[in-house]
């Protein structure tokens, strides 16, 4: 072999394992296009924090407008190794359904975006993959309540309706996981930014675990309950980052809630963790402490 068809065929090869190391390894769905929040500001957002860690290639599925037929909205699931939800709307087809049913049995990874837990309140698989839901009549026919009383998780059988929120405020979230890939190495306490806190979810929170909770202050017109925040599900094989931060709302000009490192950050390890039940990223320094709010102008730390 001569020596510079050793030196062509190296170049070939370095340039296969440069591409191979740059490929995002995550085909992402983000799934959108109905909602009582401000989806086409928090969709692209959402894109772009995820591309941004370079771990993930992200497509925006947008279904069609409130009332209009569905019946050709058919999303394929097989594409993909992880489906952002940031949708609160009609239902969707039944193959629909059914296609995304057997995704997340068969390992589909999926985050459950803030609005995403007030989707389908009626759809009895729905509900035991999102763990926790709000409004959409849900009732105790839902599930009972669950939240933190005296430091431990409390299942509350209480009857009444499901989903509430005082007015949007920064308040301090709790870790009550601490090794778990996603919260390992996040402080056991941080600020996030101003943004609605949702407490009386109620659902079958089964196979849930409670990652963090947040304080939900009756001054400010919430519940008086640590209640979660940041919770994982599984379902089938399927791994479930359920993440009630990230308010973005409609006619607002900034979205404090989406700039919060803490949200940034739990967003991109939660999504990692769903595709693959692994995180590789490193908590960066300017996660923000149990005293200061950290918002990252551009949805990234500078």
């Amino acid at each position: 072999m001569s020596r510079r068809y050793f030196i062509l065929i190296f170049c070939v090869l370095l340039g296969v394992v440069s591409q191979a190391k740059t490929k995002a390894p995550f085909r992402t769905l983000i799934l959108t296009g109905q909602n009582n929040h401000n989806w086409q500001a928090s969709s692209p957002i959402l894109k772009q924090i995820l591309d941004q860690t370079g771990l993930f290639q992200s497509d925006i599925v947008v279904s069609p407008k409130e009332k209009e037929d569905m019946s050709s909205f058919l999303p394929d699931f097989t594409k993909y190794q992880l489906v952002i939800l940031d949708y609160n709307g009609d239902s969707w087809p039944e193959a629909t359904n059914a296609a995304f049913l057997k995704f997340v049995k068969n390992g589909g990874g999926v985050v459950v975006y803030h609005a995403a837990d007030n989707a389908f309140a009626g759809w009895k698989e729905f509900n035991q993959i999102i763990g926790l839901g709000g409004w959409g009549d849900r009732t105790e026919k839902n599930g009972p309540y669950v939240y933190y009383k005296d430091g431990k998780r409390f299942v509350d059988n209480s009857p009444g309706k499901g989903g509430t929120h005082g007015k949007r405020t920064a308040y301090k979230v709790t870790d009550r996981v601490t090794d778990h890939p996603i919260t390992k190495g996040l402080p056991p306490e941080w600020m996030h930014a101003e943004d609605e806190l949702y407490g009386l979810l109620r659902g079958p929170a089964e196979n849930m675990t409670i990652l963090s909770t947040a304080w939900s202050d009756p001054s400010t017109g919430g519940t008086g309950r640590e209640e979660p925040v940041l919770m994982t599900i599984q379902y089938g094989k399927g791994r479930i980052f359920h993440t009630v931060l990230g308010h973005c709302g409609n006619g607002d000009k900034e979205f404090p809630a989406m700039e919060c490192a803490g949200f940034i950050v739990t967003y991109q390890r939660g999504a990692e963790w769903a595709a693959s039940g692994k995180v590789t990223q490193a908590v960066p320094k300017g996660f923000p402490d149990a005293k200061t709010v950290v918002r990252w102008s551009g949805y990234k730390e500078k």
